[in-house]
């Protein structure tokens, strides 16, 4: 029986599985099929080579040029390494890597073609540098779509960026074991002159990546800017820890789907922004869902911000694993969740659901700065959120939910919470000033260490803890939770590990209207709930299991009489 290699097979069947899915295709070497269906344009037919040698670019921009000239298809990249500067998607244009194909970065920038754009707010190059985030993109990159429609890249072939050949090393000196919990291990490395995003996406709609594999950015890796429609399947990303780069930046994009994914980068994992992108309006980032992804990284899995001047609206992260191998602390996650605002935008509608994470230094960020204010000079907002069934182990930092005097996170509920910490706390860290920043970069480790190993809260109204369980280090001598200034509090179903000292299980400063009921107290606790600030008032605690408490509660003497209520449960 004759033999068939896959292309001969692919030619004579006249089809490509592309996503799982059988689709009707010409035969290679063919431009149209005799049935009227789509195109298919092989590289090969245009000059391209696959030896990894020469640069090919060139070629497969003519393939997609007579592809999109003739109404649409696929452009079909046989096995092969393809030597690229920038290759630029047109409508109705599929680009297919087959297994064996590599698309490779060139590691010469005059390789690649330049999109020049600006920034209205520094958010991509070329604008004024008003934040970090304009140093981390330039007009260079791999792959290249602006303005298209009915886009995809999809196929079991990878795209190399051969990032490497564009760090230097940034001479940083390493910090001492003693603060080795904010260390970053890609700080060793600076940028030179780079393409970043590899793969950029603008103004696209109805855009399609899936099943391919990319790694060695050399900045950030995958960025849709202003697209709707965009659905990011079943992709791998893999980039060693250099600076910068990031798995998925999505920036004023609708109507998003990402999953199945694994992202291991050497930046946030997934990041959402809200910023001009070409000097354009700010859009809204809505409707976007992320589900069923494994991410790893030395920053944030999941990071809303830094950029965020506009707003965050109806965004779902469910059914993921964040994660990190045992490593050193430098290498691991900074937060798993960071819900940042701090450029007067807003955030409203998020729900996160399912979520283990593993050695993570902080699991859950949320934070109001002021970095640019709104005209009036207020921050921006965050409200409407929900976080539940997490499951975190081996931290290190404390998560927190942070507003500003005056502008509190509203809304937020966190339920089904289970945190266990590695980290040893200690009794003086209680008594530590905690600087507000409202200017300052907006990351987990900012604040230092803070006055409670579970959750510390501050400048929040509406907050609903519930079913939430701590377990802390044996030497641990702070407080589960901590709240200051947070008005309409309820916590219940609260359940810790025995700390060593005098500290409560739930300190409460300047706090009013505390529902604090169905708890439970650790053995050996000397007071449950201790509360603090002439304005503290209406805290209530009812039907407690209390059995392991000396006494229920104890306030200063600037608190009101009838300020503090301890109702029913048992004692």
């Amino acid at each position: 029986m004759e033999m068939l290699n896959r292309r001969q097979l692919l030619s004579k069947a006249g089809i490509i599985a592309l996503g799982g899915s059988a689709l009707a295709l010409p035969a290679i070497g063919q431009q149209k099929s005799d049935r009227g269906g789509m195109s298919l344009f092989n590289v090969h037919d245009f000059g391209a080579f696959g030896d990894g040698a020469r640069l090919t670019s060139a070629a497969i921009n003519r393939a997609i040029d007579a592809c999109h000239a003739r109404g649409g298809g696929t452009v079909y990249v046989p096995p092969g390494i393809y030597l690229c500067g920038t290759v630029e998607l047109k409508s109705n244009v599929t680009l297919y890597l087959e297994a064996g194909a590599t698309l490779l970065g060139s590691k010469k920038l005059t390789d690649y073609t330049p999109h020049p754009y600006r920034s209205a707010n520094g958010g991509a190059g070329g604008g004024p540098a008003f934040n970090r985030d304009a140093r981390d993109t330039s007009p260079y990159h791999l792959i290249f779509a602006r303005d298209a429609e009915n886009v995809a890249l999809i196929g079991p072939g990878r795209l190399d960026g051969q990032g490497p050949a564009y760090w230097v090393p940034s001479g940083k000196k390493p910090l001492p074991p003693e603060e080795a919990w904010q260390e970053v291990a890609t700080h060793a490395w600076k940028a030179i002159s780079r393409p970043s995003p590899m793969l950029e996406f603008y103004n696209c709609k109805h855009l399609r990546i899936e099943g391919v594999q990319i790694m060695n950015s050399a900045g950030w890796t995958l960025r849709p800017a202003d697209c709707d429609n965009v659905f990011i399947h079943g992709i791998t990303i893999k980039n060693p820890y250099g600076i910068n780069t990031d798995g998925i930046d999505l920036i004023g994009c609708k109507n998003v789907f990402i999953s199945d994914c694994l992202i291991d980068t050497g930046d946030d994992a997934i990041c959402l922004k809200s910023q001009s992108s070409y000097g354009d309006d700010v859009r809204v980032s809505k409707n976007i869902t992320i589900t069923n992804c494994v991410l790893t990284c030395c920053c944030n899995g999941l990071k809303f911000g830094t950029a965020s001047f506009g707003r965050f609206e109806n965004i779902t992260f469910s059914n993921s694993v964040i994660f990190n191998e045992d490593v050193e602390l430098k290498s691991r996650v900074i937060s798993g969740v960071a819900l940042e605002i701090v450029d007067g935008g807003s955030m409203e509608g998020v729900l996160i659901s399912n979520i283990r994470m593993q050695r993570v230094r902080t699991p859950i960020f949320v934070k109001i700065g002021n970095r640019h204010p709104q005209a009036d000079g207020s921050p921006g907002t965050i409200r409407g959120i929900r976080i539940e069934n997490v499951h975190a182990t081996d931290s290190i930092l404390t998560s927190s939910i942070t507003g500003q005097p005056g502008c509190c996170v509203e809304d937020v509920t966190l339920s089904g919470i289970r945190i266990d910490s590695e980290e040893d706390g200690k009794e003086e860290w209680v008594g530590l000033e905690i600087h507000e920043l409202p200017k300052a970069y907006p990351e987990a480790r900012m604040f230092g260490r803070l006055p409670c190993y579970g959750m510390y809260c501050r400048h929040v109204k509406g907050l609903r803890l519930r079913q939430m369980e701590f377990k802390a280090a044996a030497s641990e001598e702070r407080p589960a939770v901590f709240c200051d200034d947070v008005n309409d509090v309820e916590i219940c179903g609260l359940r810790g590990t025995p700390i060593v000292g005098n500290q409560p299980v739930i300190k409460l400063v300047q706090t009013q209207q505390a529902f604090i009921h169905g708890c439970t107290s650790p053995a050996g606790t000397k007071t449950f709930v201790e509360v603090y600030g002439d304005r503290s008032d209406g805290v209530v605690l009812m039907n407690n299991n209390l059995n392991g408490a000396q006494k229920p509660a104890a306030w200063g003497a600037e608190v009101a009489d009838g300020a503090v209520i301890v109702s029913g449960g048992l004692k």
